[in-house]
């Protein structure tokens, strides 16, 4: 581990002093006549945090395979740590998308199987064991089945059974995907403190958040890399800004809007995608972006609250270079054959003073919901928060232990079929049948809702055709990617045109491009008139909600709009770039509590409830031990700051 007098290089801001410890040249792969990876350039250095960015089919799994020593490339150079990546397989460590280890074994028996397999001596076993488990902080759960652990407890044992041999590189094939936000942080300051040992990572992931935290990153497409630097490189290279439109009339503001973007420069306004309390609107040019907006909403006599000039996403940057290859796939909107006329004031969702209790185990307490028809509510919380158990409850699958619910008006039988055909539900679980093909999934479940035989070739086109599924439709579904899978399932639980919409994580593992089509697709419902209530890990995302609450530990915390709940939150957050990364969240973290540093590529996120005592304080900690602070800034809280804020204090 380095400290403050041994500082660690930074990938991302310095030149490389040593050779690549991975280095790809030329990389072709091919499946018969089918192009997966077609002549890719890249190097990653030592100690680096490398991502991998690309939506399902790009190639990067393919990529993982031969880097891994899985598979031979067609054509190309490939060396890792100055070899042929099959000599070199016992210095790399591979995570797979799909958790790999043994459910029935636990913890323990897990990582000695592991330690086994690759003749890791007793000694060296233990002295790894204490370590790593101590990082994940699993020590205290060495005899628990990996079968009863969550989602990020299993891949965090996961990355434990492969730093166990020691290896110099790490590939991490998509490693938190339905883990939720506090265990996914919680994973990437591991990814930093293993990175700031030496250990060389390459991760893939469809989180774009995520992505800030790696030194470098990939965007892939297609088999190829279209572009490659540092998160901020990267935004930079943009060339655009982003604009933070408030106005109580989103629809129209977006129509009146999207009238005026122009990719050929014809106007400062090149991009419109609605939140669920506001508009990003991306422009060329501060100034006259700014003016192009206020003018446009002005002429349509639409009202403005607020706007704020922001930095680009990573999203903005990944979507933006598609759609100017495009690479976008249309919006194709749903054809619909049942009108609706429903007060935007009329709750279609209702509970009040929810509780479930399972033997003496009290999942869900004294929980309220309310949700309007053509709103977008989203209910959040970490694994284990009682999300599920409430969605279950709310539509009648699970029978709550007490408390009011009224769904669609009905108070009574929530089971009834005829209430069923008014509601769509997808769960957490890929509900379709693997055995069966796309095109047969969906004739079930055309069936199962009733939709009349007239209507039913129309709507199942529809679904293949938003998946980007034409001509394949008779795939055997449990072949498709799991992106893809989600796709699919998200098409049949809303063929029968619901009044009201049940998602839980729908877009779990579902690439940045598509991400966007689904969030069009589900504010187009919305915007008919169906109520949406929706689960998600992905921070970003839940920012489309028109309003949301936390939960933690079966209770809510806090309820309001996106806006609402970010302005809630106490004190401030504070980006701190220092000249030795780990060592400054070492020392931070011994006197904050932990939650309050984390890591992101070369900078710090610190949240300080008294900022003018704390931050000299801060500043003069990190003076004493030799760390220097090239910059310190307030920064604005993320949905995700605001989660994992919110969550920590409820829990102490």
């Amino acid at each position: 581990m380095h400290t403050a007098s041994s500082p660690p290089r930074n990938p991302a801001s310095s030149p490389p002093l040593t050779a690549p410890i991975i280095q790809v040249e030329g990389l072709h792969k091919r499946y018969g006549r089918i192009a997966a990876v077609r002549g890719i350039d890249f190097t990653v250095q030592p100690g680096e945090v490398f991502g991998l960015i690309g939506p399902d089919g790009a190639g990067k799994t393919t990529t993982f395979h031969i880097l891994g020593g899985v598979m031979e490339a067609t054509a190309g150079h490939i060396q890792v740590r100055g070899q042929a990546p099959r000599d070199a397989r016992l210095d790399i460590g591979y995570l797979t998308q799909q958790f790999s280890l043994y459910l029935d074994l636990s913890i323990d028996e897990n990582l000695r199987y592991i330690g086994g397999l690759r003749s890791v001596s007793d000694r060296d076993f233990a002295e790894r064991r204490n370590k790593y488990l101590r990082l994940m902080s699993l020590e205290r759960f060495g005899d628990r089945l990996a079968g009863q652990l969550s989602g990020g407890m299993k891949q965090k044992l996961a990355l434990c059974c492969a730093l166990i041999y020691k290896p110099e590189v790490l590939l991490l094939d998509e490693p938190t995907t339905g883990v939720d936000p506090v265990s996914r942080r919680e994973f990437w300051d591991v990814l930093a403190a293993l990175a700031s040992e030496g250990v060389t990572i390459v991760v893939a992931t469809p989180y774009l958040d995520e992505a800030e935290r790696c030194n470098r990153v990939a965007l892939m497409y297609e088999g190829q890399i279209q572009q490659i630097g540092t998160p901020a490189e990267l935004k930079q290279s943009l060339g655009l800004h982003r604009l933070e439109v408030r106005t109580s009339q989103l629809q129209a503001a977006e129509r009146s809007l999207e009238a005026q973007v122009a990719d050929d420069g014809a106007t400062a306004i090149r991009d419109v995608q609605t939140f669920g309390d506001r508009l990003d609107v991306l422009i060329s040019d501060p100034q006259s972006g700014e003016t192009q907006v206020r003018q446009t909403l002005n002429q349509a006599r639409l009202p403005i609250d607020s706007i704020d000039l922001t930095q680009p996403t990573l999203e903005n940057v990944f979507v933006t270079r598609l759609r100017q290859q495009g690479l976008e796939p249309p919006f194709i909107s749903f054809p619909r054959s049942i009108r609706r006329d429903r007060r935007p004031t009329e709750a279609a969702i209702y509970a009040r003073n929810l509780n479930r209790m399972f033997g003496t185990f009290q999942a869900v307490k004294n929980v309220n919901v309310e949700v309007r028809y053509g709103e977008i509510f989203g209910l959040l919380g970490a694994n284990g928060a009682g999300k599920t158990t409430t969605i279950k409850m709310l539509c009648g699958l699970l029978e709550a232990s007490s408390g009011d619910i009224a769904l669609g008006g009905e108070t009574g039988n929530l089971r009834s079929q005829a209430l069923r055909r008014r509601i769509g539900y997808m769960s957490q679980k890929f509900t379709l049948y693997d055995d069966l093909t796309i095109v047969q999934n969906l004739e079930f479940y055309a069936g199962v809702y009733s939709i009349p035989k007239r209507l039913r070739r129309e709507k199942i086109e529809w679904v293949i055709d938003i998946c980007g599924l034409e001509g394949q439709e008779n795939l055997i579904t449990g072949q498709l990617p799991g992106g893809w899978k989600q796709r699919v399932a998200f098409g049949a639980s809303v063929m029968h045109e619901p009044e009201i919409l049940f998602l839980d994580e729908p877009t779990s593992g579902v690439d940045p491009l598509a991400r966007r089509q689904f969030w069009r697709l589900i504010n187009d419902f919305a915007r008919q008139g169906t109520a949406v209530l929706v689960t998600t890990h992905y921070l970003e995302e839940a920012e489309q909600c028109n309003r949301m609450s936390f939960l933690v530990a079966g209770e809510t915390v806090i309820e309001g709009s996106p806006s609402q709940i970010k302005a809630a939150q106490p004190g401030k957050l504070i980006e701190i770039t220092p000249d030795q990364n780990q060592a400054a969240s070492d020392l931070l973290k011994q006197t904050l509590e932990p939650w309050r540093v984390s890591i992101f590529a070369d900078r710090l996120h610190v949240v300080v409830d008294d900022p003018d005592t704390e931050i000299p304080q801060l500043r003069d900690r990190l003076q004493s031990a030799n760390i220097t602070v090239h910059s310190l800034r307030p920064i604005p809280y993320s949905l995700e700051d605001a989660f994992i804020g919110t969550v920590q204090r409820a829990q102490t």
